[in-house]
């Protein structure tokens, strides 16, 4: 049941997210899946928005990837040093799936856990 919840709300989720938001959401009760999909959903970044962002470094406006995960000193250094002078943007454009899905995972476990405190009290 979770898992049709998840296809329905979270757009364009990967497998790799899929499964770990599964795992996550083992034991939640209807209300409860509900508040977190809604959590999740406001914090979580996709895939393409990512590669996009990172191939406006390439245009001389590199960093913004790095901001979107909320790496503020590394945006700034990379916007003050054109990524690394493009070696950094490359890093990310090949690699821009992992910090999306890395990224994503924090979000979802700090989405949970205000799912938890919220029914505590």
């Amino acid at each position: 049941m979770s898992e049709q919840k998840i296809l329905m709300t979270v757009s364009e989720v990967t497998p790799e997210e899929m499964m770990f938001l599964v795992n996550a959401t083992k034991g939640l009760s209807d209300n409860q899946l509900d508040q977190f999909l809604f959590l999740y959903n406001g914090k979580r970044r996709k895939t393409q928005e990512m590669m996009l962002m990172t191939l406006l470094g390439f245009l001389g406006i590199a960093g913004v990837q790095r901001f979107m995960i909320k790496q503020i000193g590394m945006g700034i250094i990379y916007f003050l040093t054109l990524g690394f002078c493009w070696i950094g943007t490359i890093v990310d454009l090949i690699n821009h799936r992992s910090m999306t899905d890395s990224f994503n995972q924090q979000m979802a476990i700090e989405a949970m856990q205000m799912v938890r405190m919220y029914n505590k009290g």
